[in-house]
């Protein structure tokens, strides 16, 4: 039996993938690197331990002592934790860290996707297993944006489209083709809720890939708490790109978009 090791983040994607992997028969060793990374991922597992992002060491020796070659890494996990002191990094993340020309999104994970690779674990494709979870071209609620939601909505995915470019984020908040706000370190929720309340109701939220989008890592994911934050503030209108977003928790996230006259797009 294969075995496959899941770097779980934040979120049900970890779930959603560990889940995936079992069905068509991985042996699945996951590790789940945020306090609160889900635990119902140990119900698809042969084995499931905590083990800080931060501590590198430990993450290899634990997929050296599982003969873990294969991995994916999936689910939220936010660059805020090398500034907040939420996580002590050990020596090797530290010297990893170091040697960055930058912190940008990309650079941490391909240099992190690297190590691995020295060590003979080879990084595959996040969607590999979950590829039906990327909705095709088309509207997904009962509602239909109206026309000047539509322009916000292309407006906003040709701006998600150069943020992603620069590596910075992969989600702008629009009204009125003007830009409310574009995520950066602080993450797709924290963007919504801060251009939702500059929009005073009616904002369109647009997340895309990036146009250099290595499906390895940060594929753009949303879910139930995607428009639950939009419904706090009063946005509309969420677009996504076809084919390329991962939706999660999809009944009920769409029967919630729905209550809330809230519409979900695939562009």
């Amino acid at each position: 039996m294969k075995r496959l090791g899941i770097l779980a983040g934040a979120g049900k994607l970890p779930v959603e993938c560990a889940r995936a992997a079992k069905n068509l028969g991985y042996e699945v060793y996951a590790i789940g690197l945020l306090a609160d990374s889900d635990p119902q991922i140990a119900q698809f597992t042969k084995d499931f331990q905590f083990i800080s992002v931060a501590q590198l060491d430990a993450i290899f020796n634990y997929l050296a002592q599982n003969q873990i070659q294969q991995v994916t890494l999936i689910g939220k996990v936010t660059k805020e934790l090398l500034y907040n002191g939420a996580v002590m990094p050990d020596a090797r993340m530290l010297q990893l860290i170091m040697s960055l020309p930058d912190r940008k999104d990309d650079t941490i994970m391909v240099a992190f996707v690297r190590e691995l690779a020295k060590v003979g674990i080879q990084t595959f494709d996040q969607t590999k297993l979950i590829r039906k979870l990327m909705p095709s071209k088309g509207t997904i609620t009962q509602r239909e944006p109206t026309e000047i939601e539509r322009q916000d909505m292309e407006f906003g995915f040709r701006i998600a489209k150069e943020l992603g470019r620069f590596d910075i984020g992969q989600t702008v908040v629009v009204k009125n083709r003007a830009v409310m706000a574009l995520e950066a370190i602080e993450g797709t929720d924290a963007c919504i809720e801060r251009g939702g309340k500059l929009a005073h109701g009616g904002a369109v939220v647009a997340k895309v890939s990036k146009p250099q989008q290595d499906n390895r890592f940060d594929v753009p994911t949303v879910g139930y708490r995607t428009i639950e934050n939009m419904a706090k503030v009063g946005a509309t209108v969420l677009a996504i790109e076809a084919g390329k977003t991962l939706l999660v928790e999809r009944e009920q996230m769409i029967a919630f978009a729905d209550a809330q006259g809230i519409a979900i797009v695939a562009m």
